[in-house]
């Protein structure tokens, strides 16, 4: 069966379910997208990874990632191999230092949040990007860009007007309370003053 790769697009909360969040996956060579509701913990493995925050403590996917090292394990790839009554089922493929592979199975929010860390490329098929892709036309992704940037618009005007003692508190208490998005808006804005 052919592979699609996939690339992230977006993380967003959730609208359909509280405390969940939409990752957003999109079709390399394509208009499709592949939205998957994941986990409050998975959004916030995936996003303090893409926004290269340091968690004080090493999360559970860090962990996996350390050992593996240790016993001389790559991640090469993250497939997204089926959806069954609404449930998509992912599998991460490794390669340990013989060039054996190992296909192990994942929830895709933990197969990505893993991937990512190793840099790995993520896939679908055909199959599954029937059932759940949505084709994006160019006036839809138009007006979502639109909605994303008023939104982050609307955070960063509530932090210009901080103190920069204010922000770095609440930076801190972010990160303590492992909001890691909360904690990139933070830190942008600090950094725009420095």
């Amino acid at each position: 069966m052919d592979k699609l790769k996939l690339e992230i697009i977006g993380l967003s909360s959730s609208h359909a379910q509280s405390g969940s969040f939409a990752l957003v996956l999109g079709e390399s060579n394509g208009s499709r997208r592949l939205p998957i509701i994941i986990g409050m913990f998975e959004a916030q493995a995936i996003a303090i990874e893409i926004e290269k925050i340091s968690p004080n403590r090493p999360m559970t996917h860090d962990l996996f990632k350390s050992f593996a090292g240790h016993f001389n394990v790559d991640v090469k790839e993250i497939y997204i191999s089926d959806l069954k009554e609404g449930v998509f089922f992912g599998r991460i493929i490794c390669e340990d230092s013989s060039g054996n592979n190992v296909e192990i199975d994942a929830r895709p929010s933990d197969a990505i949040a893993i991937g990512i860390r190793f840099n790995a490329e993520i896939y679908t098929n055909e199959k599954v990007m029937e059932e759940a892709g949505i084709l994006v036309t160019d006036e839809v992704e138009d007006e979502l860009e639109t909605v994303a940037a008023d939104q982050e618009e609307e955070e960063n005007d509530e932090l210009k007007n901080q103190s920069l003692d204010k922000l770095n508190s609440m930076l801190e208490e972010a990160l303590q309370n492992e909001d890691y998005e909360k904690a990139a808006l933070i830190r942008d804005e600090l950094n725009k003053r420095n």
